[in-house]
């Protein structure tokens, strides 16, 4: 599952997750299906989770435009 996780995209596993939630929360399913099922939602809360931190990274903010251009910094700098 690992694997999986990582290669999908954030959208998909927020959609996934959410069929998960709605899937647990009928509460109809046996006991080791929700299992799995929870395990598969923590697998993508954490990939998500990467992914999210992964993006805020890259982020940059605009600081001021200079006469040679715009200037950026990123996002987490003062």
């Amino acid at each position: 599952m690992a694997e999986k996780t990582a290669e999908v995209r954030l959208e998909d596993a927020l959609k996934r997750l959410a069929e998960i939630v709605k899937t647990l929360e009928q509460g109809d399913g046996a006991l080791e299906d929700s299992l799995k099922l929870f395990e598969e939602g923590v697998a993508l809360t954490r990939a998500c989770h990467s992914k999210l931190s992964d993006a805020e990274k890259r982020i940059e903010i605009l600081s001021r435009v200079t006469p040679q251009g715009v200037e950026t910094k990123p996002l987490n700098q003062p």
